[in-house]
């Protein structure tokens, strides 16, 4: 009789990484519609559920963000005004929702290291935010961390 077959640890942390960044990734594309579309979040997130194939995504993570940033969207842009260059309203609504993502991964899931919320957030602005995007996300957010985070900051540095 063999044995069962288990993916080794590293196959099994990936995946779960891919299934959190895919999250991430169809949390930004329902939050972009959202707030571009003003439709309401159980319809977003039903829709996603029916037209994408979620299989390979951490759904809990997708829902968890979806309604936990709807819900707080005032009290994220809060956390990072401050750090902008501009006025909120005229940051392109990209960058604004990889900013709430970022700034709500940053004060709500303290479970996930800053260091993941902030690189998760510029990657997503380097796929779906214009040019240099990135960059500026990652200035606005690594100044957050530097508050909201402020003893697991100073503990790597």
């Amino acid at each position: 009789m063999s044995e069962p077959t288990s993916k080794p640890k590293k196959a099994k942390k990936a995946s779960l990484t891919n299934q959190r960044r895919q999250a991430r990734s169809y949390a930004l594309q329902a939050l972009y519609q959202w707030q571009i579309a003003g439709q309401p979040v159980n319809e977003i997130e039903a829709q996603f559920r029916v037209e994408n194939d979620m299989s390979d995504t951490d759904i809990k993570l997708f829902s968890e963000l979806l309604h936990g940033i709807a819900a707080s969207k005032s009290d994220l842009d809060t956390l990072f005004v401050d750090y902008l260059d501009r006025r909120i309203d005229e940051l392109d609504p990209i960058e604004l929702t990889v900013l709430r993502i970022g700034a709500f991964e940053l004060s709500k899931r303290i479970e996930v290291p800053y260091r993941v919320a902030i690189n998760e957030s510029v990657e997503l602005a380097k796929i779906y935010g214009a040019t240099d995007s990135h960059r500026y996300v990652n200035g606005v957010l690594d100044k957050l961390a530097q508050r909201v985070r402020m003893a697991e900051v100073r503990a790597k540095r």
